[in-house]
């Protein structure tokens, strides 16, 4: 079976910074352990998304509703999480393939460029995680349901989190509700302390 695992927007500003919340960082472990799970399967891809915004965000509509500047392009914001990253560039020298076509930077919560890429590839499972549950992996989990419906689409709870604890938990409803199926949900590390 081939499998992409989804990165989403592990991103400095997402984890620890502007936006970031202890939840956010409670889960690197788990999605580092994730990845490496991915990064020892011949059959399994590794795609990352990467919320990327210019200096004029707070005159977009999304800065509108969300006044908070975060993940501006080549900023220490929008750079990846370093224990993410590390764990990147040890798989990319691994490779030894072309890899950039696995970061998709998205302006907004979800890519229709990352739904391009994988709808003609040949994947029989999708597996999100990251950040925030409630906002780009909803987002980008609903958009790879509605265009591939008969692929199997699963999200790890235990590897995403909200902008808040309520947020996270509704949007885990609404893809259940959708047919997707969350995965390790009750064991998100902030519920097992």
């Amino acid at each position: 079976m081939k499998t992409l695992l989804v990165v989403v927007d592990m991103q400095n500003d997402f984890v620890d910074g502007t936006l970031g919340s202890k939840e956010a960082k409670s889960i690197v472990p788990n999605v580092m352990s994730l990845i490496k799970q991915h990064m020892t399967d011949k059959d399994s891809e590794l795609w990352f998304t990467m919320d990327t915004h210019s200096k004029n965000y707070l005159e977009t509509n999304e800065g509108k509703h969300l006044p908070v500047e975060h993940c501006i392009n080549l900023t220490k914001g929008w750079e990846l999480y370093p224990e993410i990253q590390q764990t990147l560039d040890t798989w990319v020298a691994s490779k030894q393939d072309k890899f950039s076509t696995n970061i998709i930077r998205k302006n907004t919560f979800g890519s229709l460029e990352f739904a391009q890429r994988y709808i003609f590839a040949d994947f029989d499972k999708i597996i999100f995680c990251g950040l925030c549950t409630d906002i780009c992996v909803v987002s980008n989990a609903l958009i790879t349901k509605a265009n591939v419906p008969e692929k199997e689409i699963e999200v790890y709870a235990d590897c995403c989190a909200g902008t808040t604890k309520e947020k996270h938990e509704a949007a885990l409803d609404v893809m259940e509700s959708c047919h997707i199926t969350v995965v390790n949900r009750g064991k998100e590390p902030w519920k097992t302390v």
